[in-house]
């Protein structure tokens, strides 16, 4: 290496690196600038001297194993770092000198055709002083961008501002160990594949864009192989786990520049979108990728170059946080000043367990009397009849048997009777109206079901299990003086055990408890949610359906235990066999409202008006709204195709809103009845035009037959109270996102009447202040004691799904939002959990096209609505602090549809911001 002449230019310093030849190979000589803003720009290339020097050609023969041969920087000798590096700098200088002259023809014929079409004659190429000040005016316009974007980084803070650009998500200390250790399972003598790369570093999710990182690091080492040593591996690990943000940023922008020449065209920029949208599974944004391409080149290059650098990469990640002022989420340093610290401070244990129970009693007082009430009611009844019995003959020859038998059955008499109570829906609804919502738990009217089931359950086994294992035994080995006072309940002969099991009470007694058996089990969650995978064909006894049918038997049960109550064998007078006087109230009910249910379904005719099948299975059904349904949001309805069953009802929330003049339901196909609704309509529709959501219509045109549908509804449900809440926070998973939809549209309709009102109320008071000696008592009582129908005064929507086309299924609805919603009542965040989060390496490029394409169009990539999206999932303990910090002293209502494991963690989160805040939260789960 040879030292070059100093440059001119005074701002400058020249370099130059000399050459020499090894093995007949012919070397060039290169001379670069290098200015003071970092810039480098080649002077000159031109061919070695024969008297370069040959001392670097006894170092050839220390290369030793074909991994070190390849890698330049692992067991190199000085003399093999200089051949090397002399390599290396022909390359990249022949490649640049050839590039370069490339882009300075296409410059000057760009130029010159602009010329030409502006004046309009044609000027020649060559001496076109014109084209060569537009070159040197837009190579000067990009010099001045690029100084004031260091200028920008330098005062922002480049290790604050630049957080993302992770190429590996995992941070542990072991890392490099679990690599090797992979390493070592996946490598053939020695050597790691290529294809086996992205499973050795944990990308196994975003195979090709592993694969791209492996090319892009091989080609910085000018090599392109098919597998690396573990030493190469370990060099690759190194480089994509830096800290420093400038490597990462110039291993992503390498990435990009394909034929490493330090530029980034606009066919790179569109390939490497496809890339990322592919690792991300956002197939819709790889059709667009050439429209986004153009996007980024017009922010970028505004010279119109044709190419962007490093510098203009990094200036977009500095201003994502600009681009990104939508939706953008408030500080969370300053949410300790809304809480009460009183309550971060520490408190001995016995205080702490104070306020625990007390905030458990405060959450749960309604369900806690309503359980102790009801277990007090059947720890009376089996008292009373265990001790009724013990005083009776019967008690010497069957013992306790016979009295807990008894005593058991008075509870199941009891609470045969009390389950039927929280499946009566319109009893439920209409209870949820009045007052007795202040002290009835009704949202959770399922659960009381269940539990009541249980104890069923146990009261079948101690009261079929003592007859059959224990009384009837003992009464058979009885003597004949023991039994003969028994004779008259019996008979005079002694029966066998056949003879008590084959009787009316048992043979009822025994069908009742098969029927059971099977409706309890087929109910349960394994056998309901299909969690139990069974072998055809028993494959039937899982699923909704199986549960459906199966909870029909209990039909039959109620028919047997009345027949079962009137043929006791130790009750002979009939207003002693209560089992009829349980039943007859509550049967009654459910039986009126299934016949209701049934007459009003009848009453209720609806029309298809629209269909439309989305992305993700979901079925939208919008149908005309009968005269006389009334509901409230957040409410639900049952349907009906009688095409599918004619049996069979299932819920769906309702995603209209009250005031508007349609129903309208979405559909998931889940199981086998929603799976064959799908099919049904997708049959019956015609497919929709170019441009319209979904992949099928319908309307009153459709010349084909529609399927008929039924209605009954509609029905109470948790989120329908949310007027009673200051603040709302609803929170959505995928298809449980359908009961806050029709919430939405109703807070805005409601904030506008609301304002209305208030207007109607100012001008009243004014008219008032003029006229008030003509003013009656009754006209200012009506005035003033008029109220606020509703407290709601904001609210946030959280909706997290998996797959991008979800945000089909509701999109219009979120743009009707955004655009009536002037007031910043709600603030809708849609999360993708199938994108990377933000900061990954993976989704660097989409996070920035999202900002700009949203400051640009106002328009979100990733939806395709105004809300935007955001990536991998929610920090929900962040969510909680900026509503703590936005509304002190409120209290928000905390909505949930979807998973339970989710349900678990906001729950817990509402407890401990109870503890320590101000502001109170209210949970609700929709049950679904």
């Amino acid at each position: 290496m040879r030292s070059g002449a100093l440059s001119p230019a005074p701002s400058s310093l020249s370099w130059s690196s000399g050459s020499f030849t090894y093995d007949g190979e012919e070397f060039v000589e290169v001379t670069l600038d290098l200015h003071d803003d970092d810039t480098v720009i080649l002077r000159s290339v031109e061919p070695a001297s024969a008297s370069a020097t040959n001392g670097h050609e006894a170092g050839s023969s220390s290369m030793t194993t074909p991994c070190s041969s390849r890698s330049p920087s692992i067991r190199r000798t000085p003399s093999n770092r200089l051949l090397q590096l002399s390599q290396e700098l022909k390359a990249e200088a022949v490649a640049r000198a050839r590039q370069f002259s490339h882009e300075l023809k296409a410059e000057f014929k760009r130029f010159s055709k602009s010329r030409s079409k502006g004046s309009g004659r044609t000027t020649p190429v060559s001496g076109n002083g014109e084209a060569s000040s537009g070159i040197e005016s837009a190579l000067a316009a990009r010099a001045a961008r690029r100084q004031r974007a260091m200028i920008d980084r330098s005062r922002s803070g480049a290790q604050i501002a630049l957080r993302g650009l992770r190429f590996i998500s995992n941070s542990k200390a072991n890392a490099w160990s679990e690599v090797e250790t992979k390493f070592h399972a996946l490598a053939n003598d020695g050597y790691l594949c290529r294809s086996n790369f992205p499973e050795c570093i944990g990308m196994t999710e975003s195979r090709e864009f592993a694969l791209e990182l492996f090319d892009t690091l091989s080609r910085r080492r000018r090599l392109k192989v098919e597998k690396i040593c573990k030493e190469e591996l370990h060099e690759i690990w190194s480089q994509i786990t830096d800290e420093s943000f400038d490597s990462r940023l110039q291993i992503f922008f390498d990435m990009v520049d394909k034929n490493a020449d330090g530029r980034i065209t606009e066919a790179e920029v569109k390939e490497i979108i496809m890339l990322s949208a592919s690792a991300n599974k956002l197939s819709r944004l790889k059709e667009q990728a050439e429209e986004y391409a153009a996007l980024i080149m017009e922010e970028l290059d505004p010279e119109g170059l044709g190419y962007i650098e490093v510098w203009q990469l990094e200036t977009l990640l500095l201003q994502r946080d600009t681009y990104l002022s939508y939706s953008q989420a408030l500080s969370y340093t300053s949410q300790a000043l809304s809480q009460n610290l009183a309550g971060l401070r520490k408190r001995n244990p016995f205080r702490n367990l104070g306020r625990k129970m007390a905030y458990y009693l405060e959450e749960n007082w309604k369900r806690l009397w309503v359980i102790a009430l009801w277990i007090c009611i059947m720890a009376g009844l089996f008292t009373w009849k265990f001790f009724q019995y013990k005083m009776r003959y019967e008690f010497r020859v069957m013992g306790y048997c016979l009295t807990t038998a008894k005593g058991a059955a008075e509870t199941l008499k009891f609470n045969m009777a009390l389950i039927l109570l929280p499946v009566c829906r319109n009893t439920m609804t209409w209870l949820r109206s009045t007052r007795a919502a202040y002290i009835l738990p009704f949202d959770d009217n399922i659960n009381f079901h269940k539990t009541i089931g249980g104890a069923i359950v146990v009261g079948v086994i101690l009261h079929a299990g003592n007859h059959l294992s224990c009384d009837f035994p003992r009464l058979l080995s009885s003597s004949d003086a023991m039994y003969a006072p028994m004779g008259h309940d019996f008979g005079e002969v002694k029966p066998t055990y056949l003879d008590l099991v084959r009787g009316p009470v048992g043979v009822t007694g025994v069908i009742m408890v098969i029927c059971m058996a099977v409706a309890f089990t087929l109910a349960t969650r394994w056998f309901r949610r299909s969690v139990v995978k069974l072998p055809k064909p028993f494959d039937r006894l899982t699923g909704f359906n199986a549960f459906w049918y199966s909870h029909h038997l209990l039909v039959l049960v109620y028919v047997l235990l009345i027949i079962h109550g009137q043929f006791l064998y130790l009750i002979h007078h009939w207003y002693l066999k209560t089992t009829w006087m349980y039943l007859a109230v509550p049967v009654s009910l459910y039986a009126g409202e299934r016949v209701l249910r049934a007459l009003r379904s009848r009453h209720y005719s609806v029309q298809i008006r629209k269909v439309a099948i989305y992305p993700g299975n979901v079925l939208s059904l919008h149908m005309s709204k009968p005269h006389a349904f009334r509901y409230q949001s957040g409410q639900y309805m049952f349907v009906q195709c009688p095409a599918v069953s004619p049996f069979e009802w299932h819920p769906f929330s309702i995603t209209s809103a009250p005031d508007d003049d349609y129903l309208s339901i979405h559909i998931r196909q889940l199981g086998d009845w929603t799976r064959e609704l799908k099919r049904i309509f997708a049959e019956a529709c015609e497919p929709s035009v170019a441009g319209k959501s979904g992949l099928l219509g319908a309307d009153e045109t459709t010349k084909k037959g529609l399927p008929k549908l039924l209605i009954d509804g509609p029905y109470g449900a948790p989120a329908q109270d949310y007027k009673k809440y200051d603040v709302l926070l609803l929170v959505g998973l995928g298809i449980g996102a359908t009961p806050f939809i029709s919430i939405l549209k109703d807070l805005l309709n409601n904030m506008v009447k609301m304002e209305e009102q208030d207007e109607a109320k100012e001008n009243q008071y004014r008219r008032l202040d003029h006229h008030l000696e003509h003013v009656d008592l009754a006209t200012l009582m009506r005035i003033m004691s008029s109220k606020r129908t509703f407290k709601t005064a904001s609210a946030y929507f959280y909706w997290v799904t998996r797959e991008q086309g979800s945000f089909d299924w509701f999109k219009g609805i979120m743009n009707e939002v955004a655009d009536l919603d002037r007031r910043g009542v709600i603030e809708m965040h849609n999360y993708l959990t199938s994108v990377y989060e933000e900061g990954d390496a993976r989704s660097a490029l989409i996070t920035m096209l999202q900002a700009l394409n949203h400051a640009k169009n106002g328009v979100d990539i990733v939806s395709g609505t105004r809300v935007r999206t955001h990536f991998a999932r929610p920090n929900w303990k962040k969510v909680f602090s900026r509503a703590c910090s936005r509304h002190p002293y409120a209290k928000i209502g905390v909505f949930y549809c979807g998973a339970p494991v989710l349900a678990q963690e906001l729950k817990r989160l509402c407890y401990e911001f109870n503890q320590k805040g101000t502001t109170k939260f209210e949970f609700h789960k929709e049950h679904y």
